[in-house]
């Protein structure tokens, strides 16, 4: 991978802020410097007696936070003592300042990288037992340090399933509960490499009672689950069912936004789809403005296609009203001070002759109307206000998408060439037109770059319908950028006449209010206007890949690459799926922007391709793209497991055996095996596991027979 002069640099500050750098900067703790803070007393004796003092640090000054949008932010750490935390690879990549016998919780500097503070050595042959808290690491270190057992404490009970899923990547991770908190506990890391001690009374209580860990393994009442082989997540259909709209991810969404497209939802009475697309809708006509997706070597436009089914009163209206709320009430606010300005400067203009007016225009050019948001219009003026420099910035934001599809542009003879100009706003955010200069409307201006362009269409199925299958459109690639979803309809199944719902106003929402108040400051920040270049272009923040997380985006990639071979999925779809990864990291962007980061975490780029799969999956069912009448490769190759599989305990077939055995073209292909045996994996269906020198493959629906 090319390393750019941005990459290097940002990766150079992370380094300092985050790594060793930072870390090898603070003198060791002394034992003095703890105070009577018994926790740290104790924790300080355990790593002198396992070698590790380097484990605990002096902070004697404030440290500066490099990640996120407010950069140069400095923590109050001074005077605090330093916890160095690991990565799975126990290498130091961060720090938690703890203050002795203080009441707050530790403050993590950097939250984005996956870490614990490791009290042992990390060892395929010591037990990793992980907990989300100091207190209660450090009293199980000092019970178990000498039954062959390593420490990871997860100093934030937030952070601590990704902590475990983290270093369950290399070592097998053990966690505690109890009975009544199984199922909160253990279904977030199921599929993971992680054994659930499931006890009746809490282990802690039961070790500080003296009992020993190996007698409370041993009683009737202590449970042990293998939450890797014995709990599986609900497989995901395997053929596509025309019928049946597809499941919305809501989790693709997390945090505020996730409440965000729940009350939209609940308020407007729609699906979760419709409120997602219009919240995507509205991210992408904030944060076009600001930043760029990566892409490749460079970087792309964050501007969104989407498209939505919704039939005439199902609550599209309602959805985007409360999606863009200040949106338009800022546009509102900036048209109206155009008017001031613009009659301002018609007053002064007036009674100016010759050369007075003249040097007055060329003093005072005429005010421009700061309109973005678009309803109702034909895209001409569109591309001629960005090619004249009146914006850079626009969104086509309707709930009628018969007034964009069934427009003049899109009916008459200039439609192909308004395709192209949509396309190429999407892709590279630039505009050309050429007028003749005999025209009325002739200028000698004849292109924009750095320019932005949001759709966000909603319509009947009457109109899309007849949109999505158009040869125009779909040749043109339009479609091709489109993220579309085609709920279903909640109309007969709403509730009109309950008092309490009808008095819960969503202006009232603390969840809407938040998102609101974000959005206010991201569409005004300051300074008031984005910056440009000497030639009059728009700069926007380069978003960059935090570590793993390129990867990550290029491993999908490579699976959605693999699904446009003959005979998969996406063969008949070509177009659409080379767009996906796009599409993706331009989600991923606009999240963390809402966020106020510039990094793109591997959480944020692996929810953002939920959400693009989801829009491919609902393509698929919307042309029935899929041949019918007879099973896929992977519905083939999941009903040989299964049958391979009964009768066996575990349910498990060596990979060599599906080498040799799987129905064709799988069978001794090796590349089509992986892909089937990957796709099969990441839908929920097996389990691929190296045990000693063997490959295994456990079967989740046999496991569901048994």
């Amino acid at each position: 991978m090319t390393t750019t002069p941005q990459t290097a640099a940002h990766e150079k500050a992370r380094a300092f802020s985050t790594g060793l750098d930072m870390i090898s900067r603070f003198d060791a703790a002394t034992r003095q410097g703890l105070a009577d803070d018994n926790t740290l007393l104790n924790l300080y004796s355990l790593c002198e007696q396992l070698g590790i003092q380097d484990k605990l640090l002096h902070l004697d000054s404030d440290i500066t936070i490099t990640t996120g949008f407010d950069t140069g932010l400095r923590a109050p750490t001074a005077g605090t003592i330093g916890l160095v935390l690991s990565s799975n690879q126990d290498e130091p990549v961060t720090l938690a300042s703890v203050t002795p016998n203080g009441s707050t919780k530790p403050l993590i500097i950097d939250r984005m990288q996956p870490s614990a503070l490791i009290i042992g050595t990390l060892s395929h042959d010591r037990e990793l037992i992980a907990v989300d808290n100091l207190d209660d690491a450090v009293m199980l270190a000092q019970c178990l340090i000498n039954d062959n057992v390593t420490i990871l404490a997860s100093l934030d009970s937030l952070l601590f399933n990704s902590t475990v899923q983290h270093f369950a990547e290399v070592y097998p991770v053990t966690i505690f509960t109890t009975i009544d908190k199984k199922d909160k506990v253990c279904k977030p890391l199921a599929g993971h490499n992680v054994k659930a001690v499931i006890t009746v009374f809490d282990v802690l209580l039961q070790l500080d009672n003296h009992s020993t860990y190996a007698n409370i393994l041993a009683d009737d009442d202590t449970t042990i689950l293998d939450l890797q082989a014995e709990i599986w997540g609900e497989p995901e259909p395997l053929a596509n069912d025309p019928s049946k709209p597809t499941p919305y991810p809501i989790d693709a969404f997390k945090g505020l936004l996730k409440n965000v497209v729940q009350a939209v939802a609940y308020y407007s009475q729609v699906p979760d789809a419709m409120a997602g697309q219009c919240v995507l809708g509205a991210l992408a006509h904030m944060g076009q403005r600001f930043i760029d997706a990566p892409m490749g070597h460079g970087h792309m436009p964050t501007s969104l296609m989407l498209i939505t089914e919704g039939e005439s009163g199902s609550g599209k209206t309602q959805a985007m009203g409360l999606t863009h709320f200040k949106i338009k009430e800022y546009e509102r606010q900036q048209y109206g001070n155009y008017l001031d300005d613009l009659a301002a400067w018609d007053s002064e203009k007036a009674g100016l002759k010759g050369k007075e007016l003249a040097q007055f225009l060329e003093d005072n050019p005429k005010p421009q109307n700061p309109k973005t948001l678009f309803d109702d219009a034909t895209i001409e003026p569109i591309l001629d206000r960005f090619i004249s420099g009146e914006m850079n910035n626009a969104s086509w934001t309707t709930d009628e998408a018969g007034q964009f599809f069934n427009g003049h542009t899109m009916t008459g003879d200039t439609a192909g060439s308004a395709l192209s100009a949509l396309t190429k706003l999407w892709s590279d955010g630039e505009v050309s037109r050429l007028r003749s200069q005999k025209s009325a409307y002739a200028t000698p201006q004849t292109d924009a770059h750095g320019v932005r362009m949001t759709l966000l269409l909603q319509g009947q199925r009457v109109v899309l319908e007849q949109a999505l299958t158009d040869p125009l459109m779909n040749g043109q690639g339009f479609l091709a950028r489109a993220l579309i979803a085609c709920p279903p309809d909640l109309r007969g199944h709403r509730v009109w006449d309950n008092p309490q719902r009808r008095n819960d106003s969503p202006y009232d929402n603390p969840d809407l209010i938040a998102y609101w108040s974000r959005c206010h400051a991201l569409l005004d920040p300051l300074p008031a206007k984005e910056p440009v270049s000497s030639t009059g272009t728009p700069q926007r923040i380069k978003m960059q890949w935090a570590e793993g997380a390129e990867q990550v985006f290029c491993s999908h990639m490579q699976g959605i690459e693999n699904r446009q071979a003959n005979g998969q999925t996406l063969e008949y779809l070509k177009a659409y799926a080379s767009r996906m990864a796009e599409n993706a990291s331009r989600i991923a962007s606009l999240m963390a922007f809402f966020d106020e980061r510039k990094i793109i975490t591997i959480d944020d780029i692996t929810r953002a391709f939920m959400l693009v799969e989801y829009s491919t999956a609902e393509r698929l069912r919307y042309l029935d793209a899929t041949p019918t009448g007879e099973q896929n490769d992977s519905e083939k190759l999941s009903s040989w497991l299964v049958d391979k599989a009964r009768g066996k305990n575990p349910p498990m077939l060596n990979r060599t055996d599906a080498y040799n055995g799987a129905p064709k073209p799988m069978r001794k292909n090796n590349k089509t095996l992986q892909n089937e045996l990957d796709n099969l994996e990441s839908m929920g269906h097996i389990r691929q596991m190296q045990e000693g020198k063997k490959k295994v493959i456990y079967s989740q629906d046999h496991i569901k027979v048994l």
